[in-house]
């Protein structure tokens, strides 16, 4: 392949990806717009082998328009960072793009909604890997209701895809106790990157928890 046909692929890639954040940025299919200071698409890497999924944007993400910036956003930056995940390794998005009022969870109707725009974000970005963090990300993605802790660190196999359910960094900060299952989840995560070869083995092994 020529350079230039190499060149023509990226504005392809490129056009479409902002053909779609432009018609995030425009939506009002639901009441959510009506209240939303800024649509939160995604952050990380475009064409990243991992989905880092989940519910919805907090106060500091509406704020910012970005995803998991707030306390959430920096445990979760920690995680990535301890077991070595790079900007281009993720790709950060939510069920849905704006905000519900007091952070409350999405209805089915929100997701419902966002669900097309949704799909074409993982049609574009094409991950490998998924990670729902969290029960909402869990039930809207799988259409499952099984409780987050019966089902965290067990990996779903679909569409020659890897899903592994885990809880949302909001409920580490909640309740300290679970961080060690989280972390454990990580390290699972991690581990299947390096098996599928999508990231090199980790410099160090497997890092210790800040604090052990």
């Amino acid at each position: 392949m020529s350079i230039s046909s190499e060149h023509n692929i990226e504005d392809q890639n490129g056009s479409r990806w902002r053909s779609f954040v432009n018609k995030c940025l425009t939506c009002k299919a639901c009441p959510l717009s009506m209240t939303r200071k800024h649509v939160v698409v995604w952050r990380g890497g475009i064409n990243a082998p991992l989905m880092i999924l989940g519910e919805g944007p907090g106060a500091e993400e509406d704020r910012l328009g970005k995803p998991f910036v707030g306390r959430s956003g920096k445990l979760l930056d920690l995680l990535l960072s301890s077991f070595e995940f790079g900007e281009e390794d993720f790709h950060i998005a939510n069920i849905v793009k704006c905000r519900p009022p007091g952070n409350r969870v999405p209805t089915p109707e929100e997701a419902g909604y966002c669900q097309p725009l949704l799909s074409e974000q993982l049609r574009l970005v094409r991950p490998k890997v998924y990670l729902l963090m969290g029960a909402t990300a869990y039930r809207y993605f799988t259409g499952d209701d099984n409780s987050i802790s019966r089902v965290r660190g067990r990996w779903i196999v679909s569409n020659n895809c890897y899903i592994l359910p885990t809880f949302h960094p909001a409920y580490i900060l909640r309740d300290p106790r679970r961080k060690t299952l989280m972390w454990q989840d990580f390290a699972i995560l991690r581990e299947k990157m390096e098996e599928l070869c999508l990231m090199p083995p980790l410099n160090n092994g497997t890092p210790l928890q800040k604090g052990d």
